[in-house]
């Protein structure tokens, strides 16, 4: 941790040892009415929950578990054959009530916050971008966070994410199961098909989320996984 990109550290007893090496890191909002109700509830030891790093709405950096440690943020998750998502990951959660609360925005002091963190846990840790995930992309049955309010496109440009490809081509697969084997390929869990594609609108194509496979969300699965295929999406 790099003492002048954190504000404080409020240490939360909710953590254990890593199993696997550190390979991704997983963005969060908290899903809370306020940032002071999320933070006691990460050191509730009765909870069991954590992050490592919470960023509320005025860019206040907090440390909870250090990053050697394995917090509880992903919960049953799923990303590119990682089924122990906390082990393999750093969680940052950003302070937003959700949808449950009011879900809104994220402003531009907490994104300021997040960027050159991010940045720098991605460089000491050499995490490639397409491990850079929403809490909707490992675990789509359950989440939602994130969310299409966050501002993807600003980390793929800073090469903190995959970029969002345009579909080059509207791309209709053979059937449902062609496109969710692809999808699987990417990196998702396709176990309940629907919440898959909606987790994967929600990141790439924000602005229309329904769970329906389209000509749009194909051709830009297909522009994915080509980058990802000649090397160019690490």
């Amino acid at each position: 941790m790099n003492r002048w990109l954190v504000n404080r550290v409020v240490e939360s007893p909710n953590w254990n040892e890593r199993k696997l090496p550190l390979s991704m890191v997983v963005l969060h909002y908290t899903g809370m009415k306020t940032a002071h109700e999320a933070l006691a509830r990460m050191c509730d030891p009765d909870a069991e929950v954590s992050a490592h790093y919470m960023i509320d709405e005025e860019g206040v950096v907090t440390s909870l578990v250090p990053e050697d440690k394995r917090a509880w943020h992903a919960g049953k998750s799923y990303w590119r054959g990682i089924t122990d998502v906390n082990s393999a990951s750093i969680g940052i959660e950003l302070a937003n009530p959700g949808h449950e609360w009011g879900y809104r925005p994220f402003p531009e002091p907490q994104m300021d916050a997040l960027l050159p963190l991010l940045a720098d846990v991605m460089d000491r840790h050499d995490i490639p971008r397409a491990n850079v995930v929403g809490h909707s992309d490992i675990a789509p049955g359950r989440k939602q966070d994130p969310g299409e309010y966050f501002d993807w496109p600003r980390l793929g440009e800073l090469g903190l994410a995959l970029d969002i490809p345009s579909a080059k081509m509207n791309l209709f697969y053979d059937n449902p199961g062609a496109f969710y084997l692809a999808l699987e390929r990417f990196g998702y869990d396709i176990s309940d098909g629907r919440a898959a594609v909606r987790a994967f609108q929600r990141r790439f194509r924000p602005m229309f989320i329904d769970g329906e496979i389209d000509g749009e969300i194909g051709g830009i699965l297909f522009e994915l996984l080509l980058e990802r295929d000649t090397g160019r999406a690490r």
